[in-house]
């Protein structure tokens, strides 16, 4: 029977913590969206993008984290392999995203957004389980409080990033422009896939990539997602979030035991 690279608790802690970067991708406007786009429809999504993100993940393990391991390939090779993978996963992206029936409801970009979060939870999961052998890279890798950490902020990293790509292409395959995203997709997925597993080796990579997600939150949020709405559809998310605004104010500022009169 095959050993586990680390102990069965360490490595469902990596996966919890790979899986915890779906829950903090859905708050935000994706959340407030639920009755505006069709829920069953996201959460098929998602599963494939958990689908998908096993098999990437074991294919970016076996072709670029190993082989950096091992010191046999360089910066370019590297580089080569990791946009090889990334346009496998913007072709996935632009087929899944661009079906008919997608397009027709113009869900594309809040698919893409939960296609995304699966995807790179599965690979922050695979991450962390190499982040916690202390065998990858002796002196940097382990099981330590600092690791439990790094791996926090990798999924987040991971995942954030990976759903407002692919929430960017969703947004741009409603708008008729497929060609273009294909490659600028794949670029940026790329240079995501190789940030990350260096900083299996060098936490301080991270740095590399994460202020771009953290910018990529907003467009994400404020454009991409609501892009497919109808003016309609639009007018009433705003009048809904307004609502849902005054509510919480109102929540917080009165005194417990005060009768509450809704306003009409």
């Amino acid at each position: 029977m095959a050993q586990a690279p680390i102990d069965l608790w360490e490595m469902q802690l990596a996966f919890a913590i790979g899986l915890l970067g779906i829950y903090v991708g859905w708050r935000g406007t994706i959340a407030r969206m639920t009755g505006f786009y069709d829920l069953s429809g996201a959460v098929k999504t998602l599963l494939f993008g958990l689908v998908a993100g096993v098999l990437a993940a074991s294919a970016i393990d076996a072709l670029i984290l190993a082989n950096i391991r091992e010191a046999s390939v360089n910066i370019l090779s590297v580089s080569v392999i990791a946009l090889i993978i990334a346009m496998a996963e913007s072709a996935f992206a632009l087929f899944l995203l661009g079906r008919p029936r997608t397009v027709g409801l113009r869900a594309s970009s809040p698919y893409g957004w939960t296609l995304g979060l699966g995807y790179g939870a599965m690979r922050a999961a695979h991450l962390n389980v190499r982040l916690f052998d202390p065998e990858v890279w002796p002196g940097v890798t382990g099981f330590d409080p600092l690791n439990i950490a790094i791996a926090c902020t990798l999924t987040l990293t991971a995942c954030i990033g990976h759903a407002s790509i692919a929430a960017w292409q969703g947004s741009r395959i409603i708008e008729h422009e497929r060609a273009r995203t294909f490659f600028t997709s794949a670029l940026a997925r790329a240079i995501l896939i190789i940030s990350t597993v260096l900083t299996v080796f060098n936490p301080f990579m991270l740095a590399l990539v994460a202020p771009a997600v953290i910018w990529s939150w907003l467009p994400a949020h404020d454009r991409w997602l609501p892009s497919g709405m109808t003016p309609a559809a639009a007018q009433a998310y705003r009048r809904t979030l307004r609502g849902t605004q005054r509510h919480e104010r109102a929540a917080a500022e009165r005194v417990r035991g005060e009768r509450v009169l809704e306003e009409e």
